[in-house]
């Protein structure tokens, strides 16, 4: 269990949604001894809007309900102008690549544990957020200059809750920002979390869990693509037979692995490529076929949270290279992988089993399960071309 009692002395900021967990996350500093500072970050679903009360109306009544409860101070910080900067236009610009990207993933690092430090959290000592992970502080001895030391290691741990993990979300954070961050509740399951809801009486309690994409409320994706980066129409190929089934509107608008909102009939079909070069969007008929899985993709410019655990020696080695845990998607499921370390930086993976849909821009997150731990992450991307017409 997360000892919050040793936050007692130290200046927190807790960043409130609105929503059940981070309201639980108060109570639980609160029954802790804690008196955070609460703050409620501001962003729009428009570039050059400075009028978005309507978006956030209802957020705001959540999260001020649970300031006036707990007689916290309650402040806003507007950072609408560098999520667009920072979150939007990187994910606009890898959708545009023919990329799959992850915003969310880069919220946190940017903005929650980024910007919003440069502003505000850096005159506190910790950072508080409702995200169901962990944390796990190692003191590991060192000889520096014949003398002995201990420094200490955070590591990113996962949740008890497998299907609420949220560790995958964190794996780009900066090894400073794992250090100042805290998860209360990131040690008990989503059941346990609405149980304390309705105990402390939140307004929260049986508030719905926000889906989908952390910018757009409640626009449709596809829309906020068109919008940005238009249409552009090219053939969507049968690989199968060779035979052109008809027209895409845009590579952007499709992801690999996607199967609904297609529209052919005889399907159901499978989104396997995009060509950027030529503008072709290749799929694949069928209710589970060969060609939308893969087992041997690779991991660019990984990203590691506490320490390369090449360097340190942590991955298990076997003579086909270190055995790791990864995740391509957000899911409980964990699968099993060989894990090579190239020249050039990139990490070659291997899977134990085919995985259905790797899309290159997505994130490959790398575990070690046996002691819950994350290592960190990096963008996939696909070995080479597969089709040629």
């Amino acid at each position: 269990m997360t000892d919050l009692k040793r936050l007692c002395d130290k200046r927190v900021a807790m960043l409130l949604s609105g929503g059940v967990d981070s309201s639980v996350a108060v109570a639980l500093l609160v029954e802790a001894g804690v008196r955070p500072d609460l703050w409620y970050i501001q962003i729009g679903p428009e570039r050059d809007s400075t009028d978005y009360t309507c978006t956030i109306e209802e957020d705001l009544e959540m999260a001020r309900a649970v300031a006036y409860k707990y007689k916290l101070p309650l402040q806003v910080v507007d950072l609408h102008k560098d999520y667009w900067e920072r979150v939007v236009d990187y994910t606009m610009n890898r959708v545009r690549e023919g990329l799959t990207p992850n915003p969310d993933v880069m919220c946190n690092r940017l903005i929650k544990f980024g910007v919003f430090n440069e502003r505000v959290g850096k005159d506190y000592d910790v950072i508080a957020t409702g995200h169901y992970a962990t944390t796990e502080v190692e003191e590991v001895q060192e000889i520096v200059d014949g003398q002995s030391s201990t420094r200490k290691l955070t590591w990113l741990c996962t949740s008890p809750d497998p299907v609420k993990d949220q560790t995958d979300f964190l794996a780009q954070l900066e090894p400073w920002q794992l250090q100042k961050a805290c998860f209360p509740i990131g040690h008990l399951p989503k059941s346990e979390v609405r149980a304390i809801a309705e105990r402390e009486h939140l307004l929260a309690a049986h508030r719905k869990d926000s889906q989908g994409i952390c910018f757009l409320g409640k626009i449709d994706y596809n829309e906020y693509i068109r919008r940005f980066l238009g249409e552009k129409p090219g053939q969507v190929i049968d690989r199968t037979t060779g035979r052109v089934l008809g027209l895409h509107r845009g590579l952007w608008f499709h992801t690999i692995g996607q199967r609904k909102g297609l529209g052919f009939s005889g399907g159901p079909w499978f989104v396997v490529e995009k060509d950027m070069k030529r503008n072709i969007l290749w799929v694949v008929n069928g209710y589970d076929p060969e060609e939308s899985y893969s087992d041997h993709f690779r991991i660019v410019a990984p990203h590691w949270l506490t320490v390369d655990p090449f360097a340190a020696g942590l991955m298990e080695l076997n003579a086909e290279g270190w055995n790791a845990s990864i995740k391509i998607r957000h899911t409980p499921d964990f699968s099993q992988a060989r894990v090579a370390l190239l020249d050039d930086g990139m990490l070659d993976i291997l899977t134990d089993r085919p995985l259905q849909g790797v899309a290159p821009g997505q994130f490959g997150v790398l575990y070690d399960v046996a002691h819950h731990r994350c290592y960190g992450s990096g963008e996939l991307r696909l070995l080479k071309t597969k089709y040629e017409i």
